[in-house]
């Protein structure tokens, strides 16, 4: 079976990340997509706007339950300390589980040779490049060993659905339904999440 794997906070995960993980596991030609919500992200978000952890991990597998694509790991959110992709990486190495097949946003492609141990991390991971109609990217300005990459740019659907919108419509009592799934709103609703953002 093949696996892409997709991280994130998931605060909350929407229909943005669903559609265009789908899109590139159907173009690609990959058997599931494993969503991996991280506990402490080292490179966003200040704590006081990123829910608890349980209620993350519960939203993405109500968002995804009954999906044959789709399935939920939690294994960022069993580990302490920062949720390094080299780590969880590692782990699914060590369960048997590799290789290791990532989905990131175009937009993060800037910041990837800041995260942790990156070049190490370029032969553990394949790297999988999902980018809007019309990205576009001078690949000269990465450094020389992530310009490999240029090969594995994928394009998704354009969703312009974003958490942080989903958060402030949320706190303004705004409905955020056909945003995120309903099994999500619900979840948000009974939880009373973001109503203070």
């Amino acid at each position: 079976m093949r696996r892409l794997i997709l991280g994130g906070t998931f605060n909350p995960i929407h229909h943005g990340h669903l559609i265009c993980s789908r899109s590139v596991a159907e173009t690609l030609g990959y058997d599931r997509v494993t969503l991996v919500p991280a506990a402490s992200p080292p490179h966003k978000l200040q704590p006081a706007t990123l829910a608890d952890s349980a209620h993350r991990l519960a939203m993405t597998r109500a968002a995804v339950a009954g999906e044959a694509l789709f399935n939920v790991d939690d294994l960022e959110l069993a580990r302490t300390g920062p949720s390094y992709t080299f780590d969880t990486a590692r782990q699914l190495f060590d369960r048997g589980e590799g290789p290791v097949d990532w989905l990131i946003g175009a937009d993060m492609l800037m910041y990837l040779p800041n995260w942790h141990r990156a070049v190490e991390l370029l032969s553990e991971v394949k790297f999988i490049i999902m980018a809007r109609p019309g990205w576009s990217l001078d690949w000269k300005s990465l450094p020389p060993a992530f310009r490999q990459l240029e090969s594995h740019v994928v394009q998704a659907p354009s969703v312009d659905i974003r958490a942080t919108d989903i958060r402030l419509r949320v706190s303004q009592g705004k409905p955020i339904r056909f945003l995120t799934p309903d099994s999500v709103c619900k979840y948000i609703c009974e939880n009373s999440l973001y109503k203070n953002e």
